[in-house]
């Protein structure tokens, strides 16, 4: 099955501009970035534990890190387990050591 797509483009007499000046210093986050499979590693590394992303999850939800949504949401039903202290604790020496605390 083919599709084709027609686009008509066409160039308008502008009005006039709009300068924007942008300090990229001030754009660019202050925070740092690491993925659940790096946290894993550097936990399993330093500690020798394995943690989950649902513990990891949890531990950014105390720690007020914003996370993007959660599409899945199931229907409430089943029991969550809660972050063990010393999980919560390697997982935020993580957070400080890639700087998202």
């Amino acid at each position: 099955m083919n599709v084709e797509t027609v686009v008509l483009l066409s160039r308008e007499k502008v009005d006039g501009y709009v300068n924007v000046d942008l300090d990229v210093e001030k754009l660019e986050s202050k925070g740092g970035t690491a993925t659940y499979a790096e946290i894993k590693a550097y936990v399993m590394e330093k500690y020798g534990m394995k943690v989950s992303s649902l513990y990891i999850g949890q531990t950014k939800d105390k720690a007020g890190i914003k996370e993007r949504k959660n599409y899945y949401i199931g229907e409430g039903r089943s029991r969550v387990p809660d972050c063990p202290p010393e999980k919560e604790a390697a997982i935020m020496d993580a957070f400080r050591h890639f700087n998202l605390v």
